[in-house]
């Protein structure tokens, strides 16, 4: 099953800079994700100016708890960027 995860970022003045710390980190698991099949898209979100306020992933898992387990260990979350984080079973159309 495919699931839509919509993480936003903190909005406090550091969070820019832990977004920054972290990336490399995020990226490196999350191009795993990717290169096994099981990310089909991902990315960040951007506000005024491109600036990214938060992450938008596509990722095939067994269940939510597979899912929360992921996002619960991602860089992002332990490393205090994502502050608020949607989960939504998704069909994909096309």
């Amino acid at each position: 099953m495919l699931w839509l995860i919509i993480a936003r970022d903190g909005t406090d003045e550091r969070a820019p800079a832990r977004r920054q710390a972290a990336r490399v980190a995020h990226l490196e698991g999350a191009r795993a994700l990717a290169e096994s099949g099981r990310m089909p898209i991902g990315g960040a979100l951007l506000g005024d100016g491109g600036t990214m306020i938060g992450s938008m992933l596509v990722i095939e898992a067994a269940d939510e708890a597979e899912i929360r387990a992921l996002i619960e260990n991602d860089v992002y979350s332990t490393g205090d960027v994502w502050r608020s984080v949607e989960i939504h079973p998704f069909k994909r159309a096309f």
